[in-house]
């Protein structure tokens, strides 16, 4: 009895060896795992920069020693938050965010305390790290500052090149074009089967009517007169406060926006009669982007609010509006629908209501962009201090009914 009792024990380990040699003969031989290089440019940040000849460091708070305006303008910037926004920190937290995605939001190797070499068997999860000498905590706080796009190769580079700088200038205004701009805002990937990354603005401006004759530059790097520097000519320049969806990254803070929308609508009379109705319309013309509107995020969504209240302030009727991308993330990243507005795109919300109560009345339209939903800001643990909405329409309508 103790015999077969052995010989059963024996045949057990036998098989869990076989199965065990079967699932991960590697493991079993000691096989070294293979180091895949990095292939996609989303992969890699901006190899380590030296500081250049006549700076005192990479960063944008000692460029702003002297080009003032231009500091005091990043600072208002989305690009000055890229680091410390706290919907990025929360993705970070998140045991699906892989390591590339901080390359757009801190470009500089200087800025990761880790330089990446490889992928253990092409696994993104898996990156091989190596421990960064010239990793800049206080660098890394600035997010996407003036080394980002100006420092390559350990030099300044500029568009003209000027002779006048206390540093020297490389002139390379192919670099500083709008190749810069969509090496990160078109981004296009689905990396594993719950992570999509989907930012393809660089790809709807090519497919717009501005393609060829306006760029990133032209709207969101207005062209101005001023000096780079006190004591210095007047020359042709740009303003460098990014101005975007004007959603701040901070409730102290204030950033540019651009107008990308125009609103229309039909006439509200002063007076109407018992039985009538009354007929409303708001259009949204996406007239000045380049892009589709809204773009940059798949969280990103718009709200049209028509409200009919009586004098009382009760609400009589309501209809609301959605302009925006809905996503499925788990299991798989899949989006279920899109009806961001395309350039020159036109769209309209209406109202209809049968008036049969004499009194006052009040009709209220709204128009809010939202950065990302209610659900999300409570999963994500966002605080108050970060503002996830903004308006950009608002208009009330007062008339009677007799």
């Amino acid at each position: 009895m103790i015999k077969k009792y052995g010989l059963l024990v024996l045949a057990t380990l036998v098989f869990a060896a076989a199965v065990y040699f079967v699932l991960d003969k590697k493991k079993v031989f000691g096989e070294p795992e293979v180091i895949t290089p990095l292939s996609n440019s989303w992969e890699k940040a901006i190899p380590n920069q030296k500081v250049p000849h006549g700076l005192v460091s990479l960063k944008s708070e000692d460029c702003g020693t002297c080009h003032k305006e231009y500091y005091a303008e990043w600072k208002t910037s989305t690009h000055a938050q890229a680091w410390v926004d706290q919907q990025f920190q929360a993705e970070l937290k998140k045991e699906s965010s892989p390591f590339m995605c901080i390359n757009c939001h801190v470009p500089l190797q200087n800025q990761q305390e880790f330089i990446i070499k490889g992928l253990i068997n092409g696994d993104i999860y898996k990156p091989v790290k190596e421990k960064n000498p010239l990793f800049d905590k206080e660098l890394q706080k600035e997010g996407i500052n003036c080394a980002s796009c100006h420092v390559r190769n350990n030099v300044i580079i500029g568009t003209t090149g000027s002779t006048l700088a206390p540093h020297p200038v490389k002139k390379d205004p192919i670099h500083l074009s709008e190749t810069l701009c969509i090496s990160c805002h078109n981004a296009n990937a689905v990396v594993t089967p719950t992570l999509a990354c989907t930012f393809q603005t660089g790809d709807e401006w090519k497919a717009g009517p501005f393609y060829g004759k306006k760029n990133c530059i032209s709207c969101h790097m207005p062209e101005t007169h001023r000096s780079l520097m006190e004591g210095f000519p007047a020359k042709k320049s740009h303003f460098h406060n990014f101005p975007a969806s004007g959603i701040p990254k901070h409730d102290t803070l204030k950033p540019a926006m651009l107008k990308s929308l125009e609103f229309y609508t039909t006439n509200v009379k002063k007076n109407y009669k018992l039985s009538d109705s009354l007929k409303f319309s708001l259009t949204l013309k996406n007239e000045h982007a380049g892009h589709r509107v809204p773009s940059g995020d798949p969280e990103r969504f718009m709200l049209i609010d028509l409200v009919l209240k009586n004098a009382d302030g009760k609400i009589i009727s309501k209809t609301q509006g959605r302009i925006g991308e809905a996503w499925e993330w788990y299991p798989v990243a899949k989006k279920l629908s899109d009806n961001n507005l395309n350039p020159g795109e036109a769209r309209s919300y209406s109202f209809k209501q049968f008036l049969n109560t004499k009194g006052k009345y009040m009709l209220e339209t709204k128009v809010t962009k939202h950065r990302m939903t209610d659900e999300a800001v409570k999963y994500n643990k966002i605080d108050k201090s970060y503002p996830t909405n903004i308006t950009i329409y608002d208009k009330k309508y007062e008339f009677e009914v007799k």
